[in-house]
């Protein structure tokens, strides 16, 4: 339940609660480049020296401003309780229905610290804000999360440490987005980039809801030119797609290789673009019955995600195997086989 000095919006006379307004410049606990910017972008000056200024006092924010209609409609319980978790600083205002009160209370009490409000409404109403029936019950207005462009010198990194990668290329629905991010984050998947396709969808609200709060487990990057993107992968990483072609292969016939797996997933009606293909170093295939042709891209996901999550976890169960018998070896056992030296007479 929220603290007990705290009112409900709705507990307010209709006319105040009617009027109410959010002053953002009121936030001194968090930086201002954490709220959201109301000032154009400058593309010469670089994310450091953007203006990410709020609204002016003399401007309030309302529910019906253009303010509000641009922030992300979050909705459902894991997905708002994820974004909690990842940056409070980024929920604006926080709405939910009476069931969902009790599951709701720690978000209000951070609410409140941040002087931002929370209200109690009903089910049309929460319908109306998310633009759903599927709501769960609480829906968080955020700022939209910001998709930086990737950066080469990224991918080293992640490649040192046997982080696979899942690359995006004109998935267009953003419920198979969301249920591919849902995936990687329950096998244990962190690095996600979206192509600049024309049909690829992007961090939505739709996506962050069938998501269940893994897209907020992600870091998600932009990736611009696909292609290009997958030939410089190459250096670190052995790039994989998807294809029903001749040359197709099962998950466990690839040939051994040192590198992470980058698997890049296309649309789901004409699948990867022909440049993307060939920058590809194999292509996989999972076997059918043949019944049907093909798999929803999000099933397909699901399958060679978990299956680059057992061989991570079978290569590094076997690499903590052979340094603990090189640490054995190492040992007293290695002591005693030396032979002492011999006393000069």
């Amino acid at each position: 339940m929220p603290p007990a000095s705290i009112r409900w919006v709705d507990d307010l006379p209709a006319d105040e609660a009617g009027s109410e307004t959010v002053n953002l410049m009121n936030t001194s606990d968090k930086p201002k480049s954490h709220l959201p910017r109301t000032s154009h972008h400058n593309p010469h000056r670089s994310d450091d020296e953007t203006d990410h200024s709020v609204e002016p006092n003399n401007h309030p924010v309302t529910e019906a401003s253009e303010f509000h209609d641009k922030l992300a409609k979050i909705a459902g319980l894991q997905a708002v309780s994820a974004l909690f978790r990842r940056d409070p600083h980024q929920v604006i205002r926080l709405y939910f229905d009476e069931k969902m009160k009790k599951s709701v209370g720690g978000f209000c009490s951070q609410m409140a610290k941040m002087q931002r409000p929370y209200r109690l409404v009903d089910d049309s109403e929460l319908q109306k804000i998310s633009g759903t029936i599927l709501h769960g019950g609480v829906v968080a207005a955020a700022v939209p999360r910001v998709v930086p462009d990737f950066d080469i010198e990224d991918a080293k990194v992640w490649a040192q440490s046997g982080q696979p990668v899942v690359i995006l290329d004109g998935i267009g629905n953003p419920h198979n987005l969301g249920a591919i991010a849902r995936t990687m984050a329950y096998f244990g998947l962190k690095y996600l980039l979206i192509s600049d396709h024309p049909a690829q969808a992007g961090l939505s609200d739709a996506a962050h809801r069938v998501a269940e709060g893994g897209l907020e487990l992600l870091s998600v990057y932009r990736a611009v030119g696909a292609a290009r993107v997958c030939k410089r992968l190459q250096e670190y990483y052995r790039v994989v797609g998807t294809s029903l072609g001749g040359r197709s292969v099962e998950m466990d016939k690839l040939p051994t290789d040192p590198r992470p797996l980058a698997l890049v997933l296309g649309n789901e009606e004409h699948g990867l673009p022909h440049d993307t293909v060939n920058a590809c170093e194999a292509a996989l295939l999972i076997p059918g019955c043949g019944h049907v042709q093909s798999l929803n891209v999000s099933a397909t996901a699901a399958i060679l995600i978990h299956q680059i999550a057992a061989k991570q976890t079978s290569a590094a169960s076997h690499k903590q195997s052979v340094k603990q018998a090189e640490n054995r070896f190492r040992g007293p056992n290695t002591q005693r086989r030396q032979r002492p030296e011999r006393k000069q007479p």
